[in-house]
């Protein structure tokens, strides 16, 4: 068995059609269905159902696309290892997030590349959290910045980054001067612009409400952080976000921020990575340096007054 037969069957897997797997592996079609064919022989099992086209995985593929998967990652890790050892990590650093996180991801990716400045960045900001969560047990990502709850964390390592709290956005024609705080239950009676069902920082803004035995139900709703800010700035809707977004997107204009309390809500934000061991340096390396900055004490650090949480 050959760590190219590997690949090429994970890219089989991958794709589900055998000339776009030949040709994300760089290879002619006949050479990859040899090498599988190969694979298969050596093996003494069918991997692969086939008719005139890719019909699926057999029982017996599909436990071994998971092997090779573990194994393939392993060889990563290791040719990272000794190259880390030779001239320091210069391998990518495949980072996920959800898109609510996404605004904080620059000071841990700041302090990696601090770190380690030969290694690049490539970052994944639109997943749903079960594709996030997908791609990092299957070592498709090397580490992940989102809310990892208790039935997130099989097969992770996972550790807290900072946790969020929850401000309201909205115009100053709908909060008195005085407004300095805001209610949730008082927060609900305004036209809320909101993210859609699907991501994760709605479905914990919908448990707050619903813990105070309040229904919401938004007037718009967005998956785009940009698209959800300016819908605000335009004066007709408010709406509920992360403090954190204050530092990466201050308001301006006559938006304001006001801080929900009854209750002061609050949600773990974590970093992790695939709790393999010894597992990829690169993504241990980012993992070490995004829980050595501390980032309670920087969102709590004072920002300029005009964009001041009120």
């Amino acid at each position: 068995m050959l760590f190219r037969q590997l690949e090429y069957f994970v890219a089989v897997a991958k794709e589900r059609h055998f000339a776009r797997a030949a040709e994300s592996c760089f290879v002619s079609q006949p050479a990859l269905s040899a090498a599988i064919a190969k694979l298969e022989r050596e093996l003494n099992v069918t991997l692969i159902n086939r008719g005139h086209n890719y019909e699926g995985l057999t029982p017996e593929g599909e436990r071994l696309v998971v092997w090779a998967k573990r194994i393939l990652a392993e060889q990563d890790a290791f040719k990272a290892e000794v190259a880390a050892v030779q001239s320091g990590i210069t391998g990518t650093l495949r980072l996920g997030t959800d898109p609510t996180a996404s605004t904080t991801l620059a000071l841990p990716v700041a302090a990696f590349r601090a770190a380690h400045p030969l290694a690049k960045v490539q970052v994944s900001s639109r997943l749903s959290a079960k594709e996030l969560h997908r791609q990092l047990r299957e070592f498709e990502l090397d580490a992940a910045i989102a809310h990892f709850g208790p039935g997130d964390r099989e097969g992770l390592q996972v550790l807290p980054l900072y946790r969020e709290r929850y401000v309201l956005l909205a115009s100053e024609e709908q909060l008195t001067p005085q407004t300095h705080t805001m209610t949730w239950a008082e927060a609900a009676q305004l036209p809320l612009a909101l993210l859609t069902p699907d991501m994760r920082v709605r479905q914990l803004i919908d448990g707050v409400f619903a813990d105070n035995g309040v229904v919401v139900t938004p007037q718009l709703e967005t998956d785009s952080v940009a698209s959800l800010y300016a819908t605000v700035g335009v004066g007709e809707w408010a709406s509920i976000v992360p403090h954190t977004w204050m530092r990466a997107m201050p308001v301006s204009g006559r938006t304001r921020a006001v801080r929900l309390v009854d209750p002061d809500a609050s949600a773990q934000v974590s970093v992790a990575i695939h709790a393999a061991t010894p597992g990829s340096v690169v993504a241990r390396a980012f993992m070490n340096a995004a829980t050595g900055l501390s980032l309670d004490e920087v969102f709590e650090q004072p920002l300029p007054s005009e964009h001041r949480v009120r």
